[in-house]
């Protein structure tokens, strides 16, 4: 997928070296868009693999609304194991904390709680939700049916009441989905990103989302676009990276998502890659 990698060009041709709150410094470039024609097929990497199960299931995770990562780990994901809530657990990367992180199951209002329940006064992850705060997902859907033609489609994640809840707090913090020329097209904004372990998670994960709202309102699938401002690399991933531009893209799978009756009772396990082509797997330390 050429669009990711000439982010990864860009960076780090042009990325300034700065720190953060992980200890290890980035090379990062404010600003920078990525685009697809889902009509070209699904974007999952093809230069490395990028396992569907994995994004998937956390974005069925996101659409429940769910906050236990037990949740997951049931599931053999592990994407989200090193964190937790401040509520519980207060953040710091010294050993003795990243333990205590780890063992700890509450997330805290997450992305998907804020899709679903925005403005509800969050507890913890035992709690039921139904019908607290606003369903921005459910009002999303109906909205694709009832006004296609609307420009107010639009899902929040960043609630500054809750920011201080939530580690790291919400690096893809919005998404909007417009209707033009019978095609469902879908926008996200990320504050915060991390091209080498993040990003392709990102692509993937909001390609799936734009592919199950198309089969919800029988849109045909259009143009996937994220807006990204610090875009940054890991100076411990700039290797794997480099490595990563000397293999050649393969064609992009198809995405095959069987049965459906509508996103609100998808299954990770219902999607599928078909012809995934793809380089090996290059491993990245997360950083925490």
């Amino acid at each position: 997928m050429q669009a990711y990698l000439d982010i990864v060009k860009k960076v780090l041709k042009e990325g300034i070296r700065k720190k953060n709150r992980t200890g290890i410094d980035t090379l990062a470039v404010p600003g920078v868009m990525f685009k697809h024609d889902m009509q070209q097929g699904f974007p999952l990497l093809t230069t490395k693999s990028v396992p569907l199960r994995l994004v998937a299931s956390e974005l069925e995770f996101f659409i429940k609304g769910i906050t236990d990562k037990r949740w997951l780990q049931e599931r053999d994901n592990h994407i989200w194991d090193e964190w937790c809530t401040p509520l519980k657990i207060p953040y710091a990367n010294d050993e003795q904390t990243k333990k205590r992180m780890l063992e700890e199951r509450d997330l805290g209002p997450l992305y998907g709680w804020q899709w679903r329940h925005f403005g509800a006064s969050y507890k913890d992850y035992q709690t039921d939700y139904a019908g607290q705060g606003v369903d921005q997902l459910k009002k999303i859907v109906e909205t694709l049916k009832k006004d296609p033609d609307s420009r107010r489609m639009i899902c929040m994640a960043w609630n500054p009441v809750d920011v201080d809840k939530v580690v790291p707090p919400f690096c893809h913090y919005g998404f909007q989905v417009t209707v033009i020329n019978n095609r469902l097209n879908l926008f996200w904004s990320q504050r915060s990103c991390d091209v080498a372990l993040g990003l392709p998670f990102n692509i993937a994960s909001y390609g799936l989302l734009l592919h199950l709202l198309a089969r919800e309102t029988g849109f045909e699938e259009g143009t996937l676009t994220g807006f990204l401002a610090d875009t940054h690399i890991y100076t411990n991933h700039e290797e794997g990276l480099r490595r990563q531009l000397e293999r050649r893209p393969f064609p992009l799978p198809k995405m095959a998502t069987e049965p459906f009756n509508s996103v609100f009772t998808w299954s990770y396990t219902d999607s599928k890659v078909l012809d995934y082509e793809h380089h090996p797997r290059i491993a990245f330390e997360v950083a925490v």
